[in-house]
């Protein structure tokens, strides 16, 4: 199997309430939390690695999940699922990148993240 090269990039963290959530680590963490756009919150943390705060879905309606940037989504894609991964949202195309949510073998729930360029 070949293996794909991931760094992570960010964080998402899931609730019922991403309203809520966004105010809470606003006020306890001072993070900078952008008004949302697709239902997501961007989030600047104080100097660590950023993310967003969404409304989880159904099938993930609360937690956390890192994202994790590869060169080649598809490739990704298909490495992990040989090593037991479920993939629960197919590759998705926005402005400038590609995700995936997978779970891990263990149940951990991922994004993966392709940059792309559009002409």
């Amino acid at each position: 199997m070949e293996k794909v090269n991931g760094k992570v990039i960010g964080f998402e963290l899931n609730s019922q309430d991403p309203d809520k959530a966004a105010s809470f680590y606003a006020n306890v963490f001072g993070w900078k939390v952008d008004t949302p756009n697709w239902g997501y919150h961007g989030v600047e943390t104080a100097g660590g690695i950023d993310g967003g705060i969404s409304k989880g879905p159904h099938d993930f309606p609360h937690g956390t999940r890192i994202q994790i940037e590869v060169d080649d989504l598809d490739k990704a894609i298909q490495a992990a699922k040989e090593e037991g991964a479920v993939v629960v949202r197919e590759k998705m195309d926005f402005d400038s990148f590609y995700l995936a949510y997978l779970v891990d073998p263990v149940g951990i729930g991922i994004g993966l993240v392709q940059s792309i360029s559009k002409s």
